[in-house]
C-alpha cells in the first residue's frame, strides 16, 4: 500500500486500518473510546489520541478494541525542529509570505519534504514593514531558513532574518544560476540583468537543488 501524507486534523478509524497512513508529532488522530486505545508512539488527551512520532500509524485489533500505534518511518528519523537550519525550495509567492518545501535539515537530505512558510515579518530583522515578498523570493529559489516553534500542524514556519539565511540559490529568466551583487540582489552573469532577492551572506557547498 502506498503510504498518504495526512490532510485532515483527524482520520477515520475505517481509512487507517485500510491505509498505510503516514503522521507528525502532535497529529490528532482519531476518538479515544472503547473501541480505540491509545498505544505505543501516541497519548490521549480530551477525548482523543495524538501521535507523539512522526511515523506510521499502526492499527492493532482486538476482539472488542483496536489499538492506536504510531511507529518510526523506515529511513526517516529526523524531522524539522524549532531552531534548526533547513534549506527549502520556493514554490508559491504571494504578498504576504512564500510557501516552500523543505528538503534537508543542515546536511541530512530528508526521505520526504515537509511543508514550510516564510511570513513577511520574519523575512528580515530590521524594517519589516518595509518588505515585499515579491523582492525577496521568487518561486525556484533555494533558500536558507532557521525553524520557529510550531504553530500550525501541517506547516512550519521558517524565519530568514538572519544575515546567514536568505536566498542561496536563484535562477534568472535565462536559466542561468544567477550570483549576489549585495544584500539585496543577485545578478544573471549571461544578461547582466539584476533582480531583487533576500541574499544569504554565505552561500553553503552543501546545498542540494532537485
Amino acid at each position: 500500500m502506498s503510504a498518504a501524507v495526512l490532510g485532515a486534523l483527524e482520520f477515520p478509524p475505517n481509512k487507517m486500518e485500510n491505509t498505510q497512513l503516514v503522521c507528525i508529532p502532535g497529529q490528532r488522530l482519531c476518538l479515544a473510546d472503547k473501541e480505540h486505545i491509545s498505544g505505543c508512539g501516541t497519548y490521549e488527551r480530551n477525548g482523543y489520541i495524538y501521535s507523539t512520532l512522526a511515523g506510521v500509524v499502526n492499527v492493532v485489533k482486538e476482539e472488542r478494541s483496536s489499538i492506536i500505534e504510531v511507529h518510526s518511518s523506515k529511513g526517516q528519523g529526523i524531522i524539522p525542529a524549532p531552531g534548526d537550519i533547513v534549506t527549502a525550495k520556493v514554490t508559491i509567492v504571494t504578498q504576504k509570505f512564500c510557501k516552500c518545501v523543505i528538503k534537508c535539515i543542515g546536511d541530512t537530505v530528508l526521505t520526504r519534504p515537509y511543508r514550510a512558510i516564510v511570513r513577511k515579518e520574519d523575512v528580515c530583522a530590521t524594517e519589516k514593514d518595509k518588505v515585499e515578498i515579491i523582492k525577496s523570493f521568487r518561486p525556484g529559489d533555494i533558500i536558507l531558513g532557521r525553524v520557529l516553534p510550531l504553530t500550525e500542524v501541517h506547516t512550519y514556519h521558517l524565519s530568514t532574518a538572519e544575515n546567514e539565511l536568505g536566498v542561496v540559490i536563484a535562477y534568472s529568466e535565462s536559466g542561468v544560476a544567477m550570483v549576489p551583487v549585495s544584500w539585496t540582489e543577485m545578478q544573471c552573469p549571461k544578461t547582466y540583468v539584476k533582480e531583487p532577492r533576500k541574499v544569504a551572506k554565505v552561500v553553503p557547498e552543501t546545498v542540494t537543488v532537485d
